[in-house]
């Protein structure tokens, strides 16, 4: 053959084979634009008949009451007085919702811009009786941004639409984006864009009750603590059902979650563990920043260690996906004692020395930290039948939530965790 046609042939073949085209099946976000009216959304907050779950977020627990959030719909109150049976009881509407605290018998919860206060007193008629006007400023649900417009008097909101489509790539790339612009976002993480554990223990001034590891509500003798994506609100709440917002502070951007410890408290953010002296709760005071790689990074603590797990996979970005144990027996100066390799961490809780970590797809991992040093070496059980997004020890009793639903476990024996019940996303009540 003529060396030059050949030499032709090769270069023809090299541009074919490296434009190879492939099609690609993603889930995307699309975001469409709503503009809603704050006087209409005001109106919203109400007792409705119960509802099955649908996209299941964060939850509480006080007494025998189960508190679960629809993202940015309301919340699901639950009889749980038989743990085997779960009673739904009623659901609150509350437009924009994502966290919540109780005490004593007032239920405080966000609705976009604004906290309310609700009685539960009869938890089958909860009813609204106070409310924090405009205090909350932006958020973010599932990826979809919301900004408060004061001068319209509305929410400039997006509406999130998840969408499977069949897309054209160059086979060679192998790319998975975390972020589409253009109006899409591409498996992200809804630990980290929705604004709305041990169980975040919710100290004294009151009877209340215990949050997952994912919470950025807190309460603190007279006060609720609410964490945005910048700021720390305080609300003081010595009339329980009427709050009044008492003071903000600063704490720079990508802020997550908030634990509250043993007159401290423990604030999660994308790129660090800040560290406060509650000492005097209307006047937190920064002790120290402990910092990591860039990832979404909820903290709990137990004694002078604090578990904190990054994960990539998210908005956040980074690239670890990991269990770090911190030592915070001086908390002025937080330092790392080991670092041990996760598949995708998520929410955690802690019953000392049982640590339960939740791994999202995963599923579930049980460890026994007795031994600092060797976590790792002393993994008592992996649980994989489930979705795991975060998770309350209440001791004998385990609570976990994921995208499949509500899960509630015997965890009197931590390497064979037995089934209660289960309720499923989607099952008719």
């Amino acid at each position: 053959m003529n060396p030059k046609l050949l030499l032709l042939c090769v270069v023809a073949w090299l541009c074919w084979s490296c434009n190879d085209q492939c099609k690609e099946t993603r889930v995307v976000r699309r975001f469409s634009n709503v503009t809603h009216s704050l006087m209409e959304l005001r109106t919203m907050v109400k007792a409705e008949s119960p509802r099955t779950l649908q996209q299941p977020g964060k939850m509480y627990v006080k007494g025998k009451y189960l508190y679960v959030n629809e993202i940015k719909k309301g919340i699901h109150i639950i009889d749980n007085g038989n743990p085997a049976s779960p009673k739904f009881v009623t659901f609150i509407n509350i437009p924009g919702n994502g966290d919540i605290a109780v005490r004593d018998n007032i239920l405080y919860a966000d609705s976009f811009s604004d906290l309310v206060s609700i009685d539960i007193t009869d938890p089958a008629a909860p009813k609204e009786v106070g409310r924090v006007k405009n205090v909350f400023k932006t958020g973010l649900f599932d990826g979809g941004s919301w900004a408060l417009n004061e001068t319209v008097g509305a929410i400039n909101d997006q509406s999130v639409e998840w969408v499977e489509e069949t897309v054209t790539v160059n086979c060679e790339d192998n790319i998975s984006p975390n972020w589409w612009w253009g109006g899409m976002l591409v498996f992200a993480d809804r630990a980290f864009l929705s604004n709305s554990s041990s169980a975040s223990p919710q100290s004294s001034g009151g009877t209340s009750g215990q949050a997952g590891s994912m919470a950025r509500f807190a309460l603190d003798r007279n006060f609720l603590y609410a964490v945005g994506q910048n700021q720390l609100h305080l609300f003081n709440i010595s009339k329980a059902a009427q709050p009044v917002d008492f003071a903000t502070v600063n704490l720079g951007w990508g802020i997550e979650t908030i634990f509250p410890y043993d007159n401290k408290l423990f604030i999660g953010s994308s790129t660090g563990m800040f560290i406060y002296d509650n000492t005097n709760p209307a006047e937190p005071k920064q002790l120290s920043t402990f910092q990591h790689g860039r990832a979404c990074d909820p903290v709990v603590v137990s004694g002078d260690i604090a578990y904190v797990t990054l994960r990539t996979g998210t908005a956040c970005g980074g690239g670890q996906n990991q269990l770090d144990l911190v030592d915070v027996s001086n908390p002025s100066s937080p330092q790392l004692i080991k670092s041990y390799q996760m598949e995708n961490p998520h929410g955690l809780s802690i019953d000392f020395p049982n640590l339960f970590l939740c791994e999202g797809e995963h599923g579930l991992k049980v460890f026994d930290v007795s031994d600092k040093f060797s976590v790792d070496k002393h993994q008592l059980a992996h649980f994989k039948d489930m979705h795991a997004y975060d998770v309350i020890s209440l001791g004998k009793t385990l609570l976990l939530i994921g995208d499949d639903g509500f899960y509630q476990y015997d965890a009197s024996n931590p390497k064979d965790l037995r089934l209660l019940s289960k309720i499923p996303v989607g099952k008719a009540i």
